[in-house]
């Protein structure tokens, strides 16, 4: 990892969070306590920021500088957040089109995903703080670097990401295995969000009930499994495809 992927010690730590700086994760030894150690923990839970409790091995294998038990990794992106995204493309007169992945931890498809997303046009890929990829330096080289063009928006709650979108006049459709409606037959003319699950959980269950339709794409082959990016990728296309049909601006 580079010195400049990561910041080390509570103190600096506590300074980079008050800056704004985008932390993916801090790794925290396991029995790290005292008054500063406090300090940063109020912090962690004040921000929301997604943190590890490891042996100190761990991160004495990215530094042995004098760390004191906390190293916070840095994010290869600036996330940006829905509620000041959203009103911004509607000011721009854009018809909106998110993608949201809900449990994507393999970085290689997450990176497809998102090079995806930017070449589709989508406006924003949505992820959740915890049980999600981290957006590395291997994610933005996996995505061919799609990811420092494209917003990404990374929130407490994919719950609450999703009531927000439908609040906004957003349709959110979800694919899934399970559904009878063809992907193709689903209208994305209008404001839209496309959920996309695990490959080996799929949506989970909670967030599955808030989306407004639920759609399939055929398969015919023997193993019946798609790869999640590939997925994706029909999935945006079916968007791009129904959008030109319109004569509306795809970007």
């Amino acid at each position: 990892m580079d010195r400049n992927d990561y910041i080390f010690g509570i103190r600096a730590i506590i300074e980079a969070i008050d800056a704004g700086k985008d932390i993916d994760k801090i790794l925290i030894k396991k029995d790290l306590q005292g008054e500063l150690a406090t300090e940063l923990f109020d912090k962690i839970r004040q921000n929301g920021i997604l943190t590890q409790r490891v042996p100190v091995e761990k991160i004495n294998r990215i530094t042995r500088k004098n760390h004191q038990g906390a190293l916070a990794i840095l994010s290869a992106v600036t996330y940006h957040s829905l509620d000041n995204l959203v009103p911004q493309l509607y000011e721009d007169g854009v018809m909106p089109f998110i993608v949201m992945l809900d449990g994507i931890t393999d970085v290689r498809n997450f990176g497809a995903i998102a090079r995806t997303c930017e070449c589709a046009g989508a406006d924003a890929i949505v992820i959740p703080t915890h049980g999600s990829v981290s957006v590395n330096g291997d994610a933005v080289k996996t995505s061919a670097g799609a990811l420092l063009h494209l917003p990404v928006c990374r929130e407490r709650s994919l719950l609450w990401a999703v009531k927000f979108l439908k609040d906004n006049g957003y349709q959110i459709v979800a694919a899934s295995e399970k559904a009878d409606i063809n992907y193709t037959q689903a209208d994305y003319t209008a404001p839209v969000a496309i959920v996309m699950g695990a490959e080996d959980t799929g949506i989970s269950p909670e967030v599955l009930r808030l989306c407004d339709t639920f759609v399939s794409i055929p398969q015919f082959g023997h193993i019946q499994s798609l790869n999640v990016s590939v997925a994706a990728g029909v999935m945006m296309y079916e968007v791009v495809r129904q959008r030109l049909a319109a004569n509306m601006e795809v970007i």
